[in-house]
């Protein structure tokens, strides 16, 4: 017995699709909440980024974090252990983890065009803008999730073993045309595609391994045979494919690897050294130029700093962003540097604020010092001391993490809006 993997856009009747599915096959229905789920509880990872990872975007500090990489390999370690099974459906994002070489699994895709989801979202209640919203919205998310896992678009027929435009089927006919691909013999489990989710599952904790160090390569394997493709330039690429190596053969399972210069997509190398996540350092200043040179110049340091040029910005990054450390400006136009330390230490009292400043006073000093403050600088700073400043501040963040861990507690956040 085979399993079905059921991805959709929104508003394509696809929850009557997959029930009547469910009827007429018999087979359990795993859903992203599910495997989200799953996946939070086994590698302890908070369940909001775990759908994050799945939904999107990548956290603006992604790049020095790799932590959607993380979370995907442990996506795919999740749905490998499930692939061993037989007879289920698996039914959203999740369905696009399933690899084309896991024949036996049917990989279906359900369309159909804008204006025909705007009226059955009407149907179901909402406005048409609330409609054209939610649907950009969702279609943003998926599109995100394909690129992020095969640089595709999401309606690239490579994707799925069948597409079925919604506005042409009812969902008892795409049902039976999902039925009548299911039992043909292509479908059946064979010796070559069982193969295929062993490979898959050594491949992930490869990936795992890989990320844990730095290291977003394009992964293959067969039979153990492991395969790695480096798609940048490096300056000792034998000295790379030897880390490479080394890390990748301590992984249960591979019995041999390869590591090849390709030529396919950019990838990330983030570092050639033992992997530890970097500060995540929110920037905050109007002054562009500036704040965008001292960006620069500590990402040269191993500094995950992103910059935002007003207050207004840094409220809004704050909704979906946790940043360690924030470097904020005193004067701003719109809201200054006092309202965002006193809005974000109500938000989550957790990060910690360091104060930079030209203009000043020691009463504003003394007030941004009693709203929390790590730290009050004058500009302008020597980098060496901005860095150690920040170091500080994120041994105190660093060090709660820690304690939370251990606790297995969260955080309690607070509104912006107050």
């Amino acid at each position: 017995m085979s399993s079905i993997a059921l991805f959709n856009t929104i508003f394509v009747e696809e929850n009557k699709v997959r029930e009547q599915l469910a009827v007429a096959t018999e087979f359990s229905v795993i859903q992203d909440s599910d495997i989200i789920s799953e996946v939070s509880s086994k590698f302890k990872v908070s369940e909001d980024k775990v759908a994050r990872a799945i939904n999107g975007p990548s956290s603006v500090f992604n790049r020095f974090t790799l932590e959607r990489e993380k979370i995907t390999a442990y996506l795919k370690i999740v749905i490998a252990a499930h692939l061993q099974k037989k007879g289920i459906i698996y039914s959203g994002n999740i369905a696009l983890l399933v690899p084309a070489l896991v024949t036996h699994v049917l990989r279906v895709g359900l369309f159909d065009k804008k204006a025909n989801r705007v009226q059955r979202a009407i149907g179901e209640g909402l406005t048409e803008s609330n409609a054209t919203k939610v649907i950009k919205n969702h279609d943003s998310s998926a599109a995100d999730w394909a690129e992020h896992l095969y640089k595709k678009e999401i309606t690239d027929k490579a994707l799925y073993d069948i597409v079925i435009p919604m506005g042409e089927n009812f969902p008892d006919a795409a049902v039976q045309l999902i039925l009548e691909n299911y039992n043909k013999p292509a479908v059946l489990e064979q010796e070559i595609s069982q193969q295929a989710v062993d490979d898959m599952a050594v491949a992930a904790k490869v990936e795992l391994a890989l990320v844990e160090r730095g290291y977003v390569l394009e992964i293959s394997g067969f039979c153990g045979e492991i395969t790695l493709l480096v798609n940048k330039s490096v300056a000792n690429f034998p000295r790379l494919a030897n880390t490479l190596t080394e890390i990748t053969e301590s992984v249960e399972g591979v019995h041999s690897v390869k590591v090849l210069a390709g030529n396919n997509y950019s990838v990330s190398i983030y570092r050639g050294q033992e992997f530890t996540l970097p500060p995540k350092v929110l920037l905050v200043d109007d002054e562009q130029e500036f704040v965008q040179t001292l960006s620069d110049r500590l990402n040269t340091r191993n500094y995950g700093s992103y910059p935002v040029f007003n207050g207004e910005q840094a409220l809004e990054l704050l909704v979906n962003e946790l940043p360690d450390v924030m470097v904020l400006d005193l004067k701003m136009p719109g809201i200054g540097g006092v309202d965002v330390l006193r809005k974000t230490k109500a938000f989550n009292p957790n990060i910690e604020i360091i104060i930079l400043t030209g203009h000043g006073s020691e009463e504003d000093k003394n007030i941004c010092m009693d709203l929390g403050a790590h730290a009050y600088l004058h500009k302008p700073v020597d980098i060496a001391q901005l860095t150690t400043i920040i170091d500080e501040a994120y041994a105190k963040v660093a060090a709660l993490k820690m304690v939370q861990t251990y606790k297995g507690v969260k955080s309690s956040q607070g509104s912006l809006t107050n």
